[in-house]
């Protein structure tokens, strides 16, 4: 089987997607399709066979993705956010923050709004996905308030979250990258390199400007200009359709959520924030920041425990559909990795071409693997041991190449419908995924763009 039918998966979700608007049918399509080709590899096999077998494995491969023990609690994660929100909203306490915010003068104006969300992204620098929740919960309520679109809330906390966390690097995602980077004998050491990628990282900062652009002067435009004037929103609730509370009904869960993801983080590290575990900080967190929600509701005696109960599964419901991409998502992800897929586009990069050119190619590549198997930290652990001994075989700079391969796989995580990343800004901000794609897309591929230029320059100055 021609390794360049890796890609024919990735090939179906999109293809699907865009002919039937439908992200749970397009990853099923795409999970059987990348197992018939697992099948197809086995010589023994017929065609017929893996026909017949290959839709049977993908049920086995969904499965298996649970097995994984971070997998499941990204899951349940998933889920308990959906009570969260739901605990913070039924309680009044969105409505009342909201009414604070513009009591107060913080938010009377759209950009001031919109300035809450950006401002929060990027204080909140930990974890990416904590980012984005803490982002979208918090505007949520005001984008309602001041009639903006959820897709406009999710496209900005989508794009501060990760290229924050990629710029600050004080998180897991530099810890991450700084393991990748140990094993390699660079002109530099790896804290160096990893440094001085940060003002080399164009797609990230470029992102960052054009999501101020967007704030600052309250201008949107293609599909994203459409939803402001739909304003889709995943439940079509607005989250101050509730009467307001208290303020503390909304603020200590949202608090607790916060210090208990860096406590948990610092507890799961052995002291060590950068080493810490996401996944178990995500859950423990969550799960904390739900008992917190649940206790001040049965406290305040206007919600008994068979209400609260409604509630909370309630909330999980409203999140059933994107649990269920976040699902498929793992399983396809395991598949393509399977396949090789990633491996197979990152080929290219290694065949003779001029050196001149190596920033903007890894940037591609590392565009193409995020966008086709999700996951901007696979892209990593594919790209960077491809990278780095060109640094070590032909004296490239480390930190240019470093940006190129992280730059690429940001860009394909904003882009993917399959990603963790887009998944959990969707849901923080009650935007359909779909809907989120699809109006974040004009703004990720032009960013895009400046930054393959910027890369193509880069290039030319520091290697030709």
């Amino acid at each position: 089987m021609p390794d360049s039918l890796s890609l024919l998966p990735a090939i179906v979700a999109i293809a699907v997607v865009i002919w039937r608007k439908e992200v749970i049918l397009a990853l099923i399509l795409a999970v059987a399709c990348a197992e018939v080709l697992l099948y197809l590899k086995q010589p023994e096999l017929s065609v017929f066979g893996a026909l017949l077998h290959g839709p049977v494995q993908s049920l086995e491969r969904i499965i298996s993705v649970t097995s994984s023990a971070d997998n499941s609690r990204i899951l349940l994660f998933s889920l308990l956010i959906g009570a969260l929100m739901a605990y913070m909203r039924d309680s009044g306490g969105v409505s009342a923050m909201v009414d604070w915010f513009i009591r107060k003068g913080v938010a009377r104006t759209k950009r001031q709004a919109g300035f809450i969300s950006y401002g929060i992204g990027i204080l909140v620098f930990i974890e990416s996905n904590l980012s984005a929740l803490t982002a979208g919960i918090v505007s949520r309520g005001l984008y309602d308030k001041f009639k903006m679109s959820r897709a406009r809330l999710a496209y900005i906390v989508d794009s501060t979250s990760a290229p924050i966390c990629i710029l600050v690097l004080l998180n897991g995602w530099g810890a991450y990258v700084l393991g990748l980077l140990s094993t390699y004998n660079l002109p530099e050491s790896a804290i160096s390199v990893l440094i001085g990628s940060i003002p080399l990282n164009f797609y990230a900062l470029f992102t960052l400007i054009v999501v101020f652009y967007t704030i600052y002067t309250d201008k949107v435009y293609g599909p994203m200009k459409q939803a402001e004037i739909d304003l889709n929103t995943v439940s079509n609730q607005s989250d101050i359709e509730i009467a307001p509370s208290s303020m503390s009904l909304m603020l200590v869960p949202l608090l607790t959520l916060v210090l208990g993801m860096v406590a948990f983080m610092l507890w799961t590290g052995n002291g060590s924030l950068v080493e810490g575990s996401g996944a178990k900080a995500a859950l423990y967190a969550t799960t904390l920041a739900c008992v917190v929600a649940y206790g001040l509701m049965a406290y305040s005696r206007k919600f008994n425990h068979q209400q609260l109960v409604t509630i909370g599964f309630k909330g999980m419901s409203e999140l059933l559909p994107l649990v269920s991409i976040v699902l498929l998502s793992l399983a396809l992800g395991s598949a393509m990795k399977d396949l090789g897929t990633g491996l197979y586009v990152a080929s290219f990069v290694k065949e003779s071409t001029p050196l001149v050119l190596i920033p903007a190619l890894l940037f591609i590549a590392g565009a193409i693997i995020s966008f086709t198997t999700g996951t901007s930290w696979g892209t990593f652990a594919i790209l960077i041991p491809i990278g780095m001994p060109l640094v070590e075989m032909l004296g490239l700079p480390p930190s240019l190449l470093l940006a190129a391969i992280l730059s690429g796989g940001i860009w394909g995580d904003h882009c993917s419908p399959i990603s963790d990343t887009t998944v959990v800004s969707s849901v923080a901000s009650g935007c359909d995924v779909l809907e989120h794609v699809k109006t974040q897309l004009p703004y990720a591929l032009f960013c895009g763009s400046l930054a393959l230029i910027a890369f193509l320059i880069s290039g030319w100055l520091m290697i030709g």
